[in-house]
């Protein structure tokens, strides 16, 4: 393996969008020409809330599709689905001996996810960060692309690893470092812009699905939410205006420009030409990965073969590694 590792995992929650396109599989497929990258389909994640399993099945192989039709090179990854390898439950039980309740009981995305009914909840889902660091350090990651919704998880693994090495003494684990991108996008609701972009938004006009075809793409961004006034004249007269912010960043980030530049470009036009340029700069990008996708999604077989032989290469990986951990906590092998 190379000094440096990047790991990181995708829910298969079905629905693949524009928000997740942009916030990461787009930056998975350049971080490839500079990293060893090992991409995961985490499905254990998955069910730490209620699955339809034969959904959860099709969603595997659609999310799967969706990355490879977006670039992510199977031949330069590794990509696999979680459950395949068995080092991911059994690292994530011993990181549950030494991560402490406390630390969970931080985590802000635990407490969003349970909601009222926090008794309800499954130990999966409340343990989940452990399990996230288990992913991480099973492969000794060097490297984790992060949204600010994970920060905190890797900041607990972390903390994980620094335990884990403290108590028994050795320096086994890395500590994962955040990879940050300069222009990550964070893609709105075309509906309302103060909401991310979401697959489980009663609206299917509130997101754009990497499945969705040309029209169906144009027709969205052209109904998208504006206001009466034209285009802003500067970045800084976007700050009240969420959903305008919202279609200037997803230019800027679907031509790989500065929102300044955007914003220069377009200042003081009407939205109708606005949003038609927009519609044909979506539909260039993101319509051939739709039909690579739909072309995937027909042939089973080849996603089902890069899963299992991504597995394979990942087992190779993270198996020697828990041996290891054994032997550090003591297990009779």
């Amino acid at each position: 393996m190379s000094n440096n590792l990047i790991f990181s995992g995708i829910q298969p929650t079905g629905n693949l969008h524009l928000g997740n396109y942009l916030g990461a599989i787009r930056n998975w497929v350049k971080l490839q020409n500079d990293f060893e990258c090992i991409f995961c389909v985490v499905d254990m994640h998955a069910i730490t809330i209620p699955q339809d399993p034969a959904v959860l099945h099709a969603s595997i192989r659609e999310v799967a599709a969706g990355m490879i039709a977006s670039g992510v090179d199977p031949q330069k990854n590794i990509l696999f689905n979680q459950s395949r390898v068995p080092a991911h439950a059994e690292l994530a039980w011993v990181l549950n001996c030494i991560a402490r309740i406390g630390w969970l009981n931080r985590m802000t995305q635990f407490k969003d996810k349970a909601g009222k009914n926090r008794d309800n909840a499954t130990v999966g889902l409340y343990v989940y960060p452990n399990l996230m660091a288990a992913d991480i350090l099973t492969y000794k990651a060097t490297h984790v692309p992060v949204g600010d919704d994970q920060k905190q998880h890797l900041e607990l693994a972390r903390d994980i690893a620094q335990a884990f090495n403290s108590q028994f003494g050795v320096d086994f684990f890395p500590l994962p470092e955040p990879q940050i991108f300069a222009t990550a996008a964070r893609v709105m609701s075309l509906r309302d812009g103060t909401k991310k972009m979401s697959k489980s938004d009663a609206s299917d006009q509130s997101r754009i699905n990497l499945t969705d075809g040309p029209d169906e793409i144009a027709q969205k961004l052209k109904r998208a939410k504006t206001d009466p006034l034209p285009l802003p004249e500067s970045a800084e007269d976007m700050k009240e205006r969420p959903e305008v912010a919202n279609l200037i960043g997803i230019y800027a980030a679907l031509s790989d420009r500065e929102i300044g530049d955007v914003v220069t470009e377009f200042a003081g036009k009407g939205f109708a030409e606005f949003k038609g340029r927009l519609a044909d700069l979506a539909v260039s990008v993101l319509g051939p990965i739709g039909t690579e996708m739909q072309r995937l999604t027909k042939d089973p077989g080849y996603v089902d073969q890069v899963l299992r032989e991504g597995g394979e290469k990942a087992n190779a990986i993270a198996a020697p590694v828990v041996d290891q951990v054994h032997d550090i906590v003591g297990f009779l092998r």
